[in-house]
């Protein structure tokens, strides 16, 4: 019974994927046109015997066709195509600049499938939560939004976000299709081994695993607003935990202007300049004095209130930075405002992103040619988000793989500079941007910050210092291994050791080999 499962799951994983093949077709997506001449003989005869799309679809670009097709599909496709327009190495720029337009929007589902998952999951009936629950007011690929009210005294105005009906089982029986062809296509193509296609799939999975638990964007909602309390101008719906679970969630509700209706945001007093500045500056606060910020900041999902606040919702796909990332983001963009374009390329090469078979001032000199241009335009013209793209074009040509945190970062910052040029076409990013960069560069870059590392050293030495007697022991030992022809280390403790100096921070390191080089002094003066 076993091995008949295995193969009716084949066979299932087959069958979609005929299907997937079929719609890729039908958009010329497939094998584009464009690349046919470069396609292996089999996959052009099976894209020429499945036929080509006429009228609309065939005047689109490539990427376009392949977006258009991925909607078609369903919603699993829709977010592989999100993924894969993050992933410029993997598709190449022009396809993931045409999948930048995949659209999230579907159909919603019937009222009474959201009663019965919202009943099923909070596990009571919905007059012991709400007074009512309304129509949806929106809906996505994963989930759908209701306007609804609390039975509290007094009820309270929130926003019930419901997961799609059997999404779950949906997504796991189309990634297990994914698999197989990932699996497939590394047994039968260099390419595909190099693009590590399975991996790519387990990414996808995990990150959309996250999403279909909206426990999961609700924790991260209570993340950032957290790190934004200090940050006025820009809020987050408190989470309703009573009413949320897996597959539903519970939000106040946001009463205010989508920003993307500039001339109501006029009619009622607010000016679009500022409101420009506050949501630039919010995410680059986000990304780089937090290191975790909002990815996905289309007009869509920001409002703003009648005092002129903005208040930022759907907190499905979050980003994050660690704080080396953070460190060579900052130094990156405060290099290039200072024109130091050296300083640029060094900061390559110290974050090891560059392979040091290159020359730090060849590498400067192409950087050079990303940003003197930049800096020749007016406001106007200039682009932060174009910049870090070129940046990563040129990046790609001296061997630089790309970090998946950073084109997040700039696939976001692209969305926001979007946004933020609506509001205000001669938006000024540098100069919006500036304070922020030079901020965190003053508190994590200048001297006090070399101070805070300093006293974390002497810490880290004073830890060190505690076991000093033991050390001083073992290194008696070692002075006697020395003396009688040498020192004698087992395999075993030499990995031990390289494992142990791994796992070790960076200060810790050099406290240690500042006490070793100092026993070493003590043991050969008393020899």
């Amino acid at each position: 019974m076993e091995g008949l499962g295995v193969v009716l799951k084949v066979m299932g994983n087959i069958r979609r994927l005929w299907q997937v093949v079929r719609v890729l077709s039908a958009h010329d997506a497939l094998l584009p046109h464009e690349y046919a001449d470069r396609a292996p003989v089999p996959l052009r005869i099976l894209s020429g015997a499945l036929g080509r799309p006429k009228g609309d679809i065939a005047k689109l670009q490539p990427g376009q066709r392949l977006a258009k097709a991925l909607e078609k599909i369903g919603p699993s496709a829709i977010k592989l195509g999100q993924l894969l327009a993050t992933r410029p190495d993997i598709v190449g720029p022009e396809i993931a600049h045409g999948l930048e337009s995949l659209q999230d929007q579907l159909p919603p589902f019937g009222d009474d499938e959201a009663k019965k998952i919202i009943e099923s999951d909070l596990g009571c009936k919905l007059s012991q939560r709400f007074l009512e629950c309304g129509p949806p007011v929106a809906a996505a690929s994963i989930a759908q939004v209701h306007e609804a009210q609390t039975n509290d005294n007094p009820p309270m105005r929130v926003a019930v976000k419901i997961l799609r009906p059997k999404i779950v089982e949906d997504f796991a029986c189309d990634f297990d299709a994914f698999r197989f062809a990932a699996k497939l296509a590394e047994r039968l193509s260099r390419e595909g081994r190099r693009l590590r296609l399975q991996a790519l799939v387990d990414t996808m999975a995990a990150s959309v695993a996250l999403e279909l638990d909206l426990r999961m964007e609700g924790a991260a909602a209570c993340e950032l607003a957290e790190n934004m309390r200090d940050q006025p101008a820009f809020l987050v719906p408190a989470i309703d935990w009573t009413r949320t679970s897996a597959h539903v969630l519970t939000t106040e509700w946001i009463d205010g202007v989508p920003l993307r209706d500039v001339e109501r945001l006029e009619a009622a007093g607010h000016d679009p300049k500022a409101l420009a500045i506050i949501v630039l500056q919010s995410f680059l606060t986000q990304a780089l004095r937090d290191g975790f910020f909002h990815a996905d900041l289309h007009p869509g999902n920001l409002f703003v209130d009648t005092e002129g606040r903005i208040h930022a919702v759907d907190f499905g796909i979050m980003g994050r930075l660690d704080q080396p990332m953070r460190r060579f983001l900052a130094e990156t963009l405060g290099g290039f405002l200072a024109r130091d374009y050296v300083r640029v390329a060094q900061v390559h090469f110290d974050a090891g992103f560059v392979p040091k078979s290159h020359n730090v001032e060849t590498f400067a000199q192409a950087l050079r040619a990303v940003g003197e241009p930049i800096f020749g335009l007016s406001a106007k013209e200039m682009s932060m988000a174009r910049l870090l793209e070129q940046l990563f074009e040129t990046t790609r040509r001296f061997d630089m793989q790309l970090q998946p945190q950073l084109i997040l970062l700039q696939k976001t910052m692209v969305v926001a500079e979007g946004v933020a040029r609506m509001l205000d076409p001669k938006f000024d990013i540098w100069e919006a941007s500036r304070p922020i960069i030079e901020e965190w560069m003053v508190e994590n870059l200048g001297p006090e910050a070399r101070l805070r590392e300093a006293a974390e050293g002497i810490t880290s030495l004073g830890r060190v210092a505690q076991h000093l007697p033991q050390v001083i022991h073992d290194t008696e030992i070692i002075a006697g291994q020395l003396a009688a022809g040498g020192l004698r280390i087992h395999p075993d403790s030499v990995r031990g050791i390289s494992t142990s100096q791994l796992r070790r921070t960076r200060h810790v390191r050099i406290a240690l080999w500042i006490a070793a080089g100092a026993l070493g002094l003590i043991a050969i003066s008393g020899l």
